[in-house]
């Protein structure tokens, strides 16, 4: 049996998908009616995201189907035991991960959300999907969540979280990525550091793009 597949992560997962669908969240529309120069600034931002993220609060902004089933395929295949989040949201791509974990036999998902109601509505997410004893919640700002308390060793890290930090959230916790340590950064464009730092020749990644906006970069050792 596949977690993810099956009842009952899979019907939680439909019903998510369409509820996200369906709801009209008025800050998004706020958001996509500004110029475009201003939104990039915004995604970019070190300092701004507190405000944005608090204003999408009701809206879950989730991975689509195709990026959540390839997070799942890429933990299953790296055997991933240890996996950190940044960014939970309502818990969609947490429930993905966590899905994972449960079929490589268990592990544990650390994932950190900023907003205290998403971060409640995710606990209720994964608590239904039947994978709540494998994910650990840290609720806050992330550069503080993620700084101490991590395992030895990482072997998934995905980027969802407020765009601009990718480069810190990166440099806080890479020294606990194992070599081969997979990371998915969504939308990474908005971060040009980390993308500096993940395409460096010869540097300490390989990295690629994906389609749907995603970077899927490998520590080398």
């Amino acid at each position: 049996m596949i977690t993810l597949t099956s009842a009952p992560v899979a019907p939680l997962l439909n019903r998510l998908f369409d509820e996200d669908k369906s709801t009209r969240v008025p800050a998004i529309a706020a958001f996509a009616a500004l110029p475009e120069e201003e939104r990039v600034r915004i995604m970019s931002s070190k300092t701004g995201y507190r405000e944005i993220y608090s204003d999408l609060k009701d809206a879950a902004i989730p991975v689509s189907r195709e990026t959540g089933l390839l997070l799942y395929m890429l933990a299953r295949n790296a055997k991933a035991n240890v996996i950190v989040e940044f960014g939970t949201s309502f818990g969609i791509s947490t429930l993905h991960l966590a899905a994972a974990l449960r079929d490589n036999g268990g592990g544990l998902l650390i994932t950190t959300e900023f907003e205290p109601s998403k971060a409640k509505r995710a606990r209720e997410n994964l608590e239904a999907g039947g994978l709540l004893d494998l994910v650990e919640i840290r609720e806050g700002d992330a550069l503080e969540t993620l700084r101490n308390g991590l395992p030895e060793q990482i072997d998934l890290l995905l980027l969802d979280g407020a765009k601009g930090l990718y480069f810190d959230i990166l440099r806080l916790v890479e020294h606990r990525l194992r070599p081969g340590a997979l990371i998915i950064a969504d939308n990474a464009d908005y971060c040009p550091e980390y993308m500096s730092v993940v395409r460096e020749p010869d540097g300490a990644y390989l990295s690629l793009s994906l389609p749907g906006d995603v970077e899927l970069s490998m520590k080398r050792s």
